[in-house]
């Protein structure tokens, strides 16, 4: 059954009392909550995604609970909670949504160990992803937005998962998180697109999420093969370029941008190294989407 099957009362029941089992990629989470604005946003960005009846197992046990202190009465605040205790310092309770989803980044990036676990969008096309390592405020994820947008299948906006067995990459496609003017940027561009509401004042600016495509949450166990490492950075005004980069300097940025790289020790430099090995690399600086999509499309998998 999926989410869209419950209406939004029902959902709401169901999250305040027992919590949902829910599934996104290879993840189940126990979701537990009686915030409206996180069923609000469950109900509209996750309708698409699978609950797992009956489970009794869950990846991850995580709840969104205001605080019963004084300040709830004048400034209320939202907690997640793993397995039952804080996980991060409270937040302004108009952030309750944006804290699940990044939340749940923190659960898989501390916790999904078995596999590398990258900072970086990652769309496929015919088989083949492309990895986008970059930090904040690169654009990442507004070409990632529009890349999905476009026919590329979402595998994940944050967090590129490596299977450390064979160095397949491991969808996990969710809500693809967008900051201040990119909000507005991919809504002009993808008018049918999405989104929650605009969330401002985090301590990423303005957010709001955009949906994930219906066809990328449904081929969410069909892992893809790695073909093209791409950093991508926008500029506004720059022309759009794409410049091969050396494997031996790609290999440093992507360990940059690793999560537990250091901690899977030779696995994880096995990893990284099979990697890199099976994809061309390059720098991508744009600042025209329609553009940048023209290049995407252009892009030819490495040959074996």
């Amino acid at each position: 059954m999926k989410v869209s099957a419950l209406s939004f009362q029902e959902l709401g029941i169901r999250l305040k009392k027992g919590g949902i089992f829910l599934r996104t990629g290879s993840f189940v989470t126990h979701l537990q909550t009686s915030i409206s604005s996180v069923a609000d946003g469950i109900g509209l960005l996750y309708a698409d995604y699978p609950l797992v009846e009956h489970a009794g197992f869950a990846d991850f046990h995580v709840s969104l609970a205001s605080p019963r202190t004084l300040r709830r009465w004048f400034k209320p605040q939202v907690l997640f909670l793993f397995d039952g205790k804080p996980a991060f310092k409270p937040l302004p309770l108009d952030q309750a949504f944006p804290t699940f989803e990044w939340g749940l980044n923190w659960c898989v990036s501390s916790h999904a160990n078995r596999y590398l676990i990258i900072h970086a969008a990652v769309v496929e096309r015919g088989g083949y992803a492309a990895i986008l390592p970059a930090p904040p405020g690169s654009g990442k994820s507004t070409l990632c937005a529009a890349l999905v947008c476009r026919g590329w299948r979402l595998l994940s906006d944050e967090l590129a998962l490596v299977r450390v067995s064979d160095g397949k990459i491991i969808p996990l496609p969710r809500p693809v998180s967008l900051k201040n003017e990119s909000i507005d940027i991919i809504q002009r561009y993808e008018p049918d697109a999405v989104f929650s509401r605009k969330v401002s004042d985090t301590m990423k600016g303005t957010v709001a999420h955009m949906k994930a495509p219906s066809d990328s949450i449904a081929y969410a166990t069909e892992p893809a093969r790695a073909a093209w490492v791409i950093f991508p950075k926008y500029q506004a005004g720059a022309a759009t370029r794409l410049e091969a980069l050396p494997q031996s300097r790609a290999f440093m940025r992507v360990a940059d941008n690793a999560f537990n790289y250091s901690l899977l020790g030779v696995r994880g430099f096995e990893t990284m190294a099979g990697l890199i090995d099976a994809s061309l690399c390059y720098d991508f600086s744009y600042s025209v989407l329609d553009e940048a999509i023209e290049t995407f499309a252009a892009l030819k998998p490495p040959v074996p």
